[in-house]
């Protein structure tokens, strides 16, 4: 390997290429690293003025120079310095470890924010000084023999082995039981450690993403929003003697991954999980075989639709029922109208004058109403984007119960939900797909098959980057399709967007499979 920076060779030996020499570069390569090293100067005296004058000048830059010059163009983003190298027998990487060092920028360099949970979530400037309240991120968990390790960015403050830390999405006030230092697999006990530093610390419980303060402050240096989960599958271990290690694995990929989540289909009883789509719960189901030595049976993945309500709807709703002794009685007289936005929580509003309804009965009302969003009268799916306001109501003194609200609250909900336009919701997702652009119109139309719409494009160096957004149910088996399209050139990615109602022929089309499937396990029962 040459370095174009000093023009030495660089040679590794050893097992693990922990050995380094370098050596002048071989004659038959002498001509070429010049060329390629000039090209570089020229590069680089594009975007930093001081190189841009040398090279006008013909004077050869000197080694501390370039190295400068590097790291100015990269800070200002004007520039990404490329290292080679290959993870087997570590070559190379020992290079690219002094580059982190000699043209990333450390923590002082950059502005970090965090998130004021206390005034909704408001962008704070965080310091790196050591003397400021604690502000830690938990970005990575792993499993050892001492229990959970987890790795910490100091952002501000000092954390302390032994002082007590506060878990901001829980609350919780806990100790710091041990502090290491990591260097590689080695571990170095530390009592203390200030902002800008990594470390890791054993034995408490916590996810990926979560942060711990000192108490004196209320910042989370990620949002306390977790992305609805797009699709499920359904999970087992295909032998039973494997369920322990199974429940195992599941319960570290929650911790380390907020938007992965694990539920049980008492229906089915078999186990859920849900994540951001196809691939992302693919590669968990690879990682329980290979991490935990178990095989999985999967289910077919499913989409995660959703309902809604486009009008409002008027309810007056009374459950009453005699069994001879006391019986149960309640009426809700109200309305169901559209939240601002079809995505919001269902949320539960009162506006009733007087003591008719007491505040036991109204918390009973309202959980009546969040339960029959759990399950929507189209296709069984979650209801968001819905508010139920309460008007007026009317008890009895003997047979009025919590549990008689209840079930009056979820009779109004499916009175007013058959006159309030119930529509689906389907997960719409952000793609964006990077291919050579002669197959530029393939991928468009593709992308028009499957009931996408193209957003933009770009095209720089011969590739085509197309951004657009696709309903997530028809992205299934795109990728085999984009490498047959693309002869193998073509990429994509995509995340979560939002979720949008489905046109009226695709929700008659759910609405009668959901009622098919739901028949035939009625039928396996």
């Amino acid at each position: 390997m040459v370095d174009l920076i000093t023009m030495k060779a660089i040679r590794f030996s050893g097992d693990k290429g922990e050995t380094i020499t370098e050596a002048e570069i071989d004659a038959n390569m002498v001509d070429e690293c010049k060329e390629k090293r000039a090209e570089l100067i020229e590069k680089l005296g594009e975007v930093d003025d001081e190189i841009g004058e040398l090279f006008l000048a013909e004077e050869e830059p000197t080694v501390q120079q370039l190295t400068d010059a590097i790291r100015r163009a990269t800070l200002d983003l004007k520039f990404v310095p490329v290292m080679m190298g290959s993870a087997y027998k570590n070559k190379g990487v020992q290079l690219l470890l002094d580059g982190v060092v000699s043209y990333l920028p450390k923590p002082t360099e950059v502005v970090n924010t965090a998130l004021d949970v206390a005034n909704e979530e408001k962008e704070v400037i965080t310091k790196t000084d050591p003397k400021e309240p604690l502000v830690a991120l938990a970005f990575k968990l792993q499993e050892s023999p001492f229990g959970q390790l987890t790795y910490l960015r100091i952002y501000q403050g000092t954390m302390r082995k032994g002082e007590f830390t506060f878990h901001v999405a829980t609350g919780k006030k806990m100790k710091v039981p041990r502090l290491v230092r990591m260097h590689s697999d080695d571990m170095e006990d530390v009592d203390e450690a200030k902002a800008g530093e990594i470390v890791a610390m054993f034995g408490v419980e916590c996810a990926t993403g979560d942060t711990f303060t000192d108490g004196k402050t209320k910042l989370s240096m990620t949002s306390m929003h977790v992305p609805e989960a797009v699709m499920s599958l359904a999970l087992e271990p295909a032998q039973k003697s494997s369920l322990d290690k199974f429940s195992k694995a599941l319960s570290r990929f929650m911790r380390e991954d907020p938007t992965f989540r694990v539920g049980f289909d008492p229906e089915t009883k078999q186990t859920i999980v849900s994540g951001m789509g196809e691939l992302h719960l693919q590669i968990y189901v690879e990682r329980i075989k290979r991490e935990y030595g178990v095989e999985c049976v999967a289910g077919a993945p499913r989409v995660n639709y959703r309902e809604t309500i486009t009008r409002k709807a008027e309810f007056d709703y009374q459950h009453k029922k005699q069994s001879g002794g006391q019986g149960q009685y309640g009426r809700v007289i109200g309305y169901l109208e559209p939240t601002d936005t079809i995505m919001d929580d269902p949320a539960f509003q009162s506006d009733m004058i007087g003591n008719v309804i007491t505040p036991s009965w109204l918390a009973a009302i309202e959980k009546g109403f969040r339960e029959s969003c759990e399950s929507g009268p189209l296709m069984d799916h979650r209801m968001s984007g819905a508010r139920f306001v309460l008007t007026d109501g009317n008890s009895h003194a003997v047979d009025s119960s919590e549990l008689a609200f209840k079930l009056a609250a979820k009779g109004a909900v499916r009175q007013a939900v058959e006159k309030a336009g119930a529509t689906v919701l389907e997960p719409v997702m952000s793609v964006e797909i990077v291919c050579p652009d002669e197959f530029q119109g393939t991928v468009v139309s593709l992308v028009n098959k499957r009931k996408g719409m193209i957003e933009g494009s770009e095209t720089l160096h011969g590739y085509v980057t197309i951004n657009c957004v696709v309903p997530l149910a028809n992205m299934f088996g795109y990728s085999t399709e984009l490498r047959s399209a693309t002869q193998g050139k073509g990429e994509f990615s995509m995340e979560y967007k939002t979720h949008m109602p489905v046109t009226p022929q695709v929700q008659q089309e759910l609405i009668a499979k959901h009622a098919e499937e739901k028949a035939a396990k009625q039928k396996g029962k």
